[in-house]
């Protein structure tokens, strides 16, 4: 399907872009925690619709990095939550403004038509693409 190709070839160019040693594994993972506040790693295992290990593998590599942390949560201490570092938001912050540079270079490349056609499919792709439980 054309509509399933251009988006995987726009997903693949934007994450070329980020010049980043992150997985996009982990940019969408610091994105989410950034996005949406602390979280415990099984919050952020449904949001992402992963298993626990691979969240578990995932937010590793990242406290490796330092990039997350973890702390309890203010109202149980048995929970641990986790939150995105200072570091952490700087380097997702420099991935999305290299990608959305490049984006915007593109963009820039298209006539006003075209941009006109892209801004009214906006909605319906935004639409296709929230998290519903199916």
């Amino acid at each position: 399907m054309r509509l399933r190709m251009a988006i995987a070839r726009l997903a693949r160019n934007l994450r070329q872009q980020s010049d980043s040693e992150l997985t996009p594994s982990q940019q969408i993972l610091l994105a989410t925690i950034l996005d949406h506040g602390p979280a415990t790693p099984t919050e952020l295992a449904a949001r992402e619709q992963v298993s626990a290990p691979t969240i578990s593998r995932a937010l590793g590599g990242l406290e490796e990095q330092r990039l997350v942390s973890r702390r309890p949560d203010e109202t149980d201490g048995r929970v641990t939550k986790v939150l995105i570092t200072d570091e952490g938001r700087t380097q997702l912050t420099l991935a999305r403004t290299r990608r959305n540079a490049w984006l915007a270079r593109r963009l820039g490349d298209l006539d006003k038509k075209d941009l006109e056609r892209l801004t009214a499919a906006l909605n319906v792709l935004e639409r296709l693409t929230e998290r519903t439980c199916s």
